[in-house]
């Protein structure tokens, strides 16, 4: 665990916080009554504040922690006097339960968990009822547990325009790391994006089984260019597959970040998100007592867009995707029936608009896409 702050540094290795967290966890994290008024809703002094936030990943991994640990930044730099500790690369098993129990016994009030774990900070949450946790793609709120999420969407679907524009061979690449609600909200939008431009566009994807696979990512978006895939994209935490496409002369459109630098001749756009604000916001509540547990989507201008475009995208291709693009900020929502899944089903009806909640719980791929199952 790494901290920050004018009040020194906490544990600096994982095997001494989950030894401490093991001897700690009975004890100090037994079910306990809730305050009358807990820890969260009363003001709190910003020296005496101290943040925990858990990472799915390095913090220099160049996209997904990479983005979180920005917010971190944003919130030492809103915060000078307040204290944050973190993890990286918090996996997902009981060690992660560990590793939030730790943020609870360094003194946290308030506990990020940058990806979703479940019932692994759940369990902690409800074992610590005065201490106020947010799970980022997470689905639970409770007492003191709340969720938030990007609705990335809007971004793939303007981006997915871009790529129904831009193909050559009709086929779109697409990399995943587990088929989860997001990564079939992703394929599912880049696609109904390009075939709102060009119905005939299917999309290939593979999932890799991880979120920070260099090697296994470059292996896949190999294949996919060998399959004919001439753009590829994706719900990636690095840049591997950019470095592919601008190998083999394919087109690329990211995620999390701004990645022009690593492959300008390929690179079209990204899906770029910015937790700065809504950590900031997070932690102002926090102190002013004000904070409360619920879902928040952070939405498209506010939080998450496009990045600007790359300098081999066509002005006509860039307007046409704009145009949808402001549309969208004007409130137009592109996810209505009729959609097919990629069984034939009929998912959404004639006149049917998806909403955010709904594209965020999706677990089914719409038709064109495959090798999402």
């Amino acid at each position: 665990m790494t901290a920050s702050g004018p009040r020194g540094r906490l544990l600096t290795t994982r095997r001494a916080l989950l030894g401490m967290a093991g001897a700690a966890g009975s004890g100090l994290l037994r079910p306990a009554r809730a305050a009358a008024t807990p820890a969260w809703r009363r003001p709190l002094a910003e020296a005496d504040a101290i943040i925990g936030f858990g990472h799915t990943g390095p913090i220099t991994d160049g996209g997904w922690s990479m983005v979180h640990d920005r917010g971190v930044q944003a919130v030492r730099r809103a915060f000078p006097k307040i204290r944050t500790i973190y993890v990286e690369s918090v996996p997902y098993s009981a060690d992660a339960t560990r590793i939030f129990r730790q943020f609870v016994a360094e003194g946290a009030q308030m506990v990020f968990a940058t990806s979703e774990y479940g019932d692994f900070i759940k369990d902690v949450s409800d074992r610590a009822p005065d201490v106020a946790f947010m799970e980022c793609d997470g689905t639970n709120v409770t007492g003191n547990l709340g969720w938030y999420y990007v609705a990335h969407w809007y971004a793939s679907y303007v981006i997915g325009i871009a790529a129904g524009l831009m193909t050559r061979t009709g086929k779109i690449g697409f990399l995943g790391a587990f088929p989860i609600p997001s990564v079939y909200a992703s394929a599912n939008a880049t696609l109904l994006g390009a075939q709102s431009v060009n119905p005939s566009v299917t999309l290939q994807s593979i999932t890799i089984n991880a979120w920070f696979d260099p090697q296994a990512a470059t292996q896949a978006a190999t294949a996919l260019a060998d399959n004919g895939c001439d753009f590829l994209c994706g719900i990636m935490d690095e840049p591997a597959y950019l470095r592919v496409a601008l190998q083999r002369g394919l087109k690329a459109a990211m995620w999390n970040t701004g990645m022009l630098d690593y492959g300008p001749e390929a690179y079209v756009s990204s899906v770029a998100l910015d937790f700065n604000d809504f950590y900031i916001s997070q932690v102002s509540n926090l102190l002013a007592g004000t904070w409360q547990p619920q879902g928040r989507f952070l939405t498209l201008g506010h939080g998450v867009d496009r990045d600007a475009w790359g300098p081999t995208v066509p002005v006509e291709v860039a307007r046409q995707a704009d145009a949808m693009r402001t549309r969208m900020l004007a409130g137009y929502n592109p996810f209505r029936g009729p959609i097919h899944d990629n069984h034939g089903r009929l998912r959404v009806p004639d006149g049917v608009t998806l909403s955010d909640l709904e594209i965020y719980h999706s677990d089914w791929a719409v038709a064109g896409v495959s090798g999402l199952e």
